[in-house]
């Protein structure tokens, strides 16, 4: 691409975006190379990227491009393909989903968009509800407020494949970006039913599914105790309160700051309850009114965060890992005391995610099943075990990035349906005289103490792409030591493992059971270490844990 021409021919051309324009007009040389230097990514996680002109940005036209690509591979591969959008409270969410329904029912795909904006699941569950051939959500997830996405789902309601997302971007590829995407007016649209808005019937029947995740089977519990939720100014507050509120938890104090949809996330610039600065707003409002759990769900309501009280008064930051861990347990423990566990149950979790999982369910009977990072290969699992008739042994499953999933009614993580089975288990427990916390501690006593970390490196500009790649295969080149602890073993998955499709992860085994995985984001330009370190105690895995992290910092030469 010469880069000062595609610039030119979108001054001459973006101008139907007003926003768009006036930035192009103000890019300096070092702005227009990063704008236009390749065209926004598209893969299985569709598009991701910050807001703005240009062919790396998201924009009307990138998204408008995208979605003349969906529509021919649908017109190609399907008659009468149809499709659902959803999309979050991000900035320029709904315009983007309009600017998709516009493009997809021009082309002749008859269109059902969610009327308001709701969780990432509703677009999930609505694709398998409505028998849809496709489904699109405009999200950038947890990511900064300068950021939105574009995720494409299947007929199954799981995110497209790798195979699908290289067919749709060879469609994609064939198309320039002003003059090959039909379109039509939005209100059109909608007035000669092209474009169909969702009824209250689907998001009723979205809601009863995720109500039926309950595992009380009659069992008591203390429903009364107090709860925080903040929706991160997304799009979690109605789903979240309206199932709380029909399963009989009624004391729940809303962060009022953050209760609204509001793109700009003004009090949580990264809302992502992964953070504990994301969750800090919430943690005050507990201390003002006593509340032992604080829960948040990032802006698409997919993530899950969670902090609680301890016996000492203080309030502590659950992980995705420790909050995986306890809803597998519990979970099992009261399938099996009500006889209500398959013959043969699966849990699904990412390789990311800690090895303590798969030591959980196999005491509890359960095979596991380790997939790459991304809850799309989590759903393809429980597609093959539908294909397989069966369905109902899906028992689990989690990435340690607080997703979560507890029954097949979707095939994604959902934040709605988390945040409900998180209150039970902390409501049966307290029934029992028990916390999170001592839970918790129970599960260390019998499998040993486990700290898992996360270490993320961003990347950016034109070279940022060049540099992780550079960093990935240095660790390949004879790393014999992390931490001072041996390295046992070296798992390549670009080279396929286990049937897994091929990706550019590496996974050391370290000895004393630890492990490192190193990961290129798929979504954004960072590069993820994950540490996983087993120790006697809490200190001295800390000791351990960031022995092995200056070790990698040190290889990867990042200062």
């Amino acid at each position: 691409m010469d880069i000062k021409k595609e610039y030119e021919r979108w001054l001459l051309n973006a101008i139907a975006d007003a926003d768009v324009y006036e930035e192009l007009k103000t890019l300096d040389d070092v702005g227009i190379e990063d704008a236009f230097y390749q065209n926004l990514t598209f893969g299985t996680g569709g598009l991701r990227g910050v807001i703005g002109a240009g062919t790396n940005r998201m924009n009307i036209y990138t998204v408008g491009k995208a979605s003349q690509g969906l529509s021919d591979y649908l017109r190609k591969n399907y008659e009468n393909p149809s499709v659902v959008i959803g999309y979050d409270s991000r900035i320029k969410s709904e315009k983007f989903a309009n600017v998709a329904a516009s493009v997809l029912a021009a082309n002749g795909i008859q269109v059902h968009i969610w009327p308001v904006s709701l969780p990432v699941s509703t677009v999930a569950f609505a694709c398998r509800y409505l028998n849809t051939t496709a489904g699109v959500m405009v999200t950038a997830s947890h990511n900064p407020s300068t950021y939105n996405g574009y995720k494409v789902y299947g007929a199954d309601g799981c995110q497209i494949t790798t195979e699908i997302a290289t067919e749709i971007l060879d469609e994609i590829e064939k198309l320039d970006i002003f003059t090959d995407v039909r379109t039509i007016d939005f209100v059109e649209g909608v007035k000669d039913r092209r474009i169909l808005y969702i009824t209250d019937k689907v998001y009723k029947a979205f809601i009863e599914e995720v109500k039926n995740q309950s595992v009380l089977f009659g069992d008591g519990a203390n429903k009364d105790l107090a709860i925080v939720y903040s929706p991160l100014n997304g799009t979690g507050l109605k789903p979240v309160t309206r199932t709380l509120n029909e399963m009989g938890y009624t004391n729940i104090t809303t962060v009022k700051e953050q209760e609204q949809p509001d793109g700009l996330f003004p009090t949580c610039p990264f809302p992502n309850p992964e953070l504990k600065e994301a969750m800090a707003l919430g943690v005050a409002y507990a201390k003002k009114c006593n509340a032992d759990l604080v829960l948040a769900t990032d802006p698409d309501c997919d993530r899950v965060g969670v902090v609680v009280k301890t016996n000492a008064g203080d309030y502590q930051l659950l992980n995705g890992n420790q909050i995986g861990i306890l809803l597998l347990d519990y979970i099992c423990s009261q399938r099996i005391k009500h006889g209500k566990m398959p013959d043969k149950p699966v849990m699904v979790k990412s390789i990311v995610s800690t090895d303590t999982a798969e030591q959980i369910a196999t005491d509890y009977g359960l095979r596991t099943v380790n997939v790459l990072t991304g809850f799309k290969y989590i759903g393809e699992q429980i597609g093959v075990l539908e294909s397989e008739s069966r369905i109902n042994d899906f028992v689990f499953g989690f990435e340690e990035s607080c997703g979560y999933l507890t029954g097949s009614y979707v095939r994604d993580k959902d934040g709605v349906g988390s945040a409900f089975m998180i209150c039970e288990m902390f409501s049966y427990y307290s029934s029992q005289g028990l916390s999170l916390m001592d839970k918790l501690e129970a599960i260390y006593k019998k499998y040993g103490f486990c700290l898992n970390t996360l270490h993320s490196y961003t990347f950016d500009g034109s070279q940022g792409f060049s540099q992780i790649q550079r960093i990935i295969c240095d660790f390949k080149n004879h790393i014999i030591l992390l931490g001072g602890k041996r390295i046992e073993q070296m798992l390549d998955y670009s080279l396929g493992i286990d049937s897994l499709p091929k990706s550019n992860v590496l996974k050391f085994l370290l000895e004393d059971n630890c492990t490192v995985v190193l990961r290129p984001s798929g979504t954004e330009p960072k590069l993820k270490v994950y540490i996983s370190v087993r120790s006697e105690n809490k200190e001295m895995a800390s000791a351990l844990e960031s022995a092995i992290s200056i070790d990698i910092e040190r290889i990867a030469n990042i200062a």
